[in-house]
C-alpha cells in the first residue's frame, strides 16, 4: 500500500505543543546570543576607553568605533523593547562602519572607492528613513 503525498498546507506532522516547545528554545536560545553580544560589547568597549585613556587622546576613529558599540547595545535594548523597528540599528551599524572604514584608509584608499563606499553609506540611510517611515504606519 502506498501512501498519499503530503498534503501542501500540513505541518509536517508537529502538533501545536511540539511547536510551541520549538519556539520557547529558539526564544531561549535567542536571549542567551544576545545577552552573551551584550556582555562582548560591554566588555570590548571597557577595553577600548582603557585603551583611549592609557595613550591619553582619543582619534576620530576611536570615536566611531564606541558609537559601534553603543549602536549594538542599542539594538539589543529595540529588542527588548520592542517599540521600534529593529531593522533600522542594523543600518545604522553598517553605516557607522563604512565611515570608520573610509576614515581608517584615509588618503591611501582609491578616489573610487570612496565614491563607491560613500554611495553605500547613501543607500543605506534612505533605507533607514524607509524602513523607519513605513515601520510607523
Amino acid at each position: 500500500m502506498s501512501m498519499p503525498p503530503p498534503d501542501d498546507h500540513s505541518d509536517h506532522g508537529v502538533g501545536p505543543q511540539e511547536r510551541a516547545i520549538a519556539l520557547t528554545g529558539f526564544r531561549l536560545v535567542e536571549r542567551i546570543l544576545l545577552i552573551t553580544i551584550a556582555v562582548m560589547t560591554l566588555g570590548a568597549a571597557a577595553i577600548e576607553v582603557n585603551r583611549v585613556i592609557l595613550a591619553g587622546a582619543a582619534n576620530l576613529s576611536d570615536i566611531l568605533l564606541m558609537f559601534l558599540y553603543a549602536e549594538v547595545i542599542g539594538m539589543i535594548a529595540v529588542f527588548y523593547g520592542g517599540k521600534e523597528s529593529p531593522f533600522v540599528y542594523p543600518i545604522f551599524i553598517a553605516i557607522t562602519a563604512l565611515a570608520r572604514l573610509i576614515v581608517l584608509q584615509g588618503k591611501a584608499m582609491a578616489p573610487e572607492n570612496i565614491v563607491f563606499e560613500a554611495s553605500a553609506i547613501l543607500l543605506l540611510a534612505i533605507a533607514a528613513v524607509i524602513i523607519a517611515r513605513t515601520s510607523r504606519s
